[in-house]
């Protein structure tokens, strides 16, 4: 039997393949399985100091993703001797990851479009798992889609179900248990205080960058030191009636030196326009700006630490710069304000080369991480494609030695 602790992007697909090649899995969830409209409700409370994006449900944060499924982290992972490019391959054709139609482009991505290209910045569509025929065009896919037009990792979960696999929700792990160098169980703490203990000599932590980093903490692991992140903020502007709060999220692209700009509605932008009575949803066209951090930051046992470089600040500031630019260009009134700082898509805290090695296995024998975790470096853009390719790899290794 095989234990996977945590079930998006990395758990997912891993449990999925491994339970279609007839090997037992128990998925371990630390939240409930939810309706993907509903999964705005499970977002995290957010942590002192850190306002990061996260979601507690089977499915992970692919459950509330923009379904961006852009092709990344191939250089960073062959630095450590980990050649994914095969599995990029696979996973694209198996979550039919494409450009959407022009019946999906709305106004104000159009208009993004156009004016990064009279600026001379060479915007691209975004690269989508996400199905025409039942998107309805709402604006909410980073609250759960309201009609299940995007893929999730819950599909790949309930694919690995079907073929045999256990899920058990509502279940967080608390601790690893380990014998003689070799893992041997892990502690399963419910709301009540009871605890439930499962045996496998093969565990595989999917949880997240904070979570994967405490339960190996407890077991002397220095994991933790460096804590990656996205950092990113929204700037925005008025254009009457563009109508864009109801288009696709992110549904084009712009790839900077040092950030990728978006279009991507922030409700935030109203809220900081109080003075403005008559202004709408409607009536705002926000550009995301999204960078890789230098991984400042580390995570303990009880405290998360998260600060950027001035690098970073100076990153930001010129992606900032530029999507002003465009918003000008296009026509948009003069006055531009930015969202609060925020961050996605963590990861860094088991980076291979130091916690993993180059089939994610730790120090302790059948212990291995497969999540964002193990990314030494940001990737500055989505990383989820580049997860569920690292899930691919390692379930094609354990498949060919457990049978």
């Amino acid at each position: 039997m095989v234990i996977v602790v945590g079930s998006g992007a990395g758990g997912g697909l891993l449990s999925a393949e491994l339970a279609k090649a007839n090997i037992p899995v128990t998925i371990v969830e630390k939240g409930p399985l939810v309706d993907s409209k509903d999964a705005f409700n499970y977002y995290n409370k957010a942590i002192d100091g850190v306002d990061l994006l996260q979601t507690t449900c089977v499915g992970g944060n692919t459950i509330v993703s923009a379904g961006n499924g852009v092709k990344s982290s191939e250089d960073i992972f062959k630095e450590y001797g980990i050649n994914i490019s095969k599995e990029l391959d696979e996973v694209v054709e198996k979550l039919n990851i494409h450009e959407l139609d022009d019946s999906h482009m709305g106004r104000g991505t159009k208009l993004f479009m156009d004016s990064a290209e009279e600026l001379g910045l060479n915007p691209v569509k975004m690269p989508k798992f996400i199905d025409e025929k039942k998107c309805i065009q709402c604006g909410r896919c980073a609250y759960g889609c309201p009609n299940n037009a995007k893929w999730t990792a819950v599909d790949f979960v309930k694919e690995a179900v079907d073929n045999g696999a256990k899920l058990l929700t509502n279940s967080p792990v608390t601790d690893i248990v380990v014998e003689g160098g070799k893992v041997k169980s892990i502690v399963i703490t419910k709301d009540d205080g009871s605890k439930e203990t499962l045996e496998d000599d093969l565990i595989i932590l999917c949880a997240g960058a904070v979570t994967d980093a405490r339960l190996l903490l407890k077991l002397g692991i220095p994991a933790g030191k460096h804590f990656i992140t996205d950092p990113f903020v929204t700037v925005g502007a008025v254009v009457r009636d563009i109508g864009f709060n109801t288009e696709v999220s992110m549904n084009a692209l712009v790839e900077g030196e040092h950030f990728i700009l978006a279009p991507h509605y922030s409700s935030k932008y109203l809220d900081s326009r109080v003075d403005d009575k008559d202004l709408k949803p409607e009536d705002i066209l926000s550009i995301m700006v999204k960078i890789g951090d230098e991984g400042l930051g580390y995570v303990s046992e009880d405290e998360v630490v998260k600060y950027n470089s001035i690098r970073d600040v100076q990153y930001l500031a010129e992606g900032a710069a530029t999507a002003g630019a465009i918003l000008q260009n296009a026509g948009a009134e003069s006055v531009f304000v930015s969202t609060v700082f925020r961050s996605a898509h963590p990861g860094g805290t088991t980076p291979v080369g130091e916690i993993v090695d180059s089939n994610l296995e730790t120090d302790v024998d059948g212990l291995y991480v497969c999540d964002g975790s193990v990314f030494p470096k940001a990737p500055g853009c989505p990383p989820i494609v580049a997860i569920l390719a690292l899930s691919l790899r390692l379930s094609k290794y354990l498949i060919e030695n457990l049978n």
